[in-house]
C-alpha cells in the first residue's frame, strides 16, 4: 500500500480536498494524525516509516506553521520521542 492509496481509501480524513492524489505525504500525516484513529495512524506509520513520520512531524511543528490543535502536537510530540 502506498500513501496515495491510503488516503484514497479514507476521504473522511480529508473531506475538504477534491483530488486527494496531489496530497504530499506531510499533508497526510498531518491529517491523520489530526483526524484518523489509532488504527489509521499506526497504517500510516508502517507505510511512510516511524522514523520518516517523525521527521516529517519535527519540522512541521519546529515551524510553528502547522495546523496540530495542541493536545495531538503534544501527544506526538512525545510519542516519537520515545518510539522514534
Amino acid at each position: 500500500m502506498t500513501v496515495k492509496s491510503f488516503i484514497k481509501s479514507r476521504p473522511y480524513l480529508v473531506w475538504h480536498v477534491k483530488d486527494t492524489a496531489r496530497l504530499s505525504q506531510s499533508a497526510v500525516l498531518e491529517a491523520v494524525l489530526n483526524y484518523g484513529d489509532f488504527s489509521d495512524v499506526k497504517t500510516l506509520l508502517k507505510i511512510v516509516g516511524i522514523k520518516k513520520a517523525a521527521g516529517i512531524f519535527r519540522r512541521q511543528v519546529k515551524s510553528h506553521r502547522h495546523n496540530y490543535r495542541p493536545e495531538v502536537a503534544n501527544y506526538f510530540k512525545l510519542y516519537f520521542q520515545k518510539h522514534a
